[in-house]
């Protein structure tokens, strides 16, 4: 994916996983941004020990695949700040 699309799947991603984590009002599009990107890193990692292939694109497998990894992503970052 180039960067454009990293930042659109990015940014969709990581707001989809704040809206289904609770996080939305504490998360700016920056953030979201952020995560999605992080999101997309760890759910194609995810997605290709599965032997299923990673985010490639502007698509809707591209988006899933980001956002499982972001829900993960927040997850984490939830329970570290505990």
């Amino acid at each position: 994916m180039d960067i454009l699309s990293w930042i659109v799947v990015g940014g969709l991603a990581g707001w989809i996983a704040s809206k289904f984590t609770g996080r939305d009002r504490s998360m700016g599009i920056g953030a979201n941004i952020l995560v999605g990107i992080g999101g997309a890193i760890i759910g194609g990692w995810i997605a290709r020990f599965l032997n299923l292939s990673g985010p490639t694109g502007i698509n809707l497998w591209s988006i899933a695949v980001s956002v499982v990894g972001a829900i993960i992503l927040i997850t984490i970052l939830k329970m570290l700040k505990k």
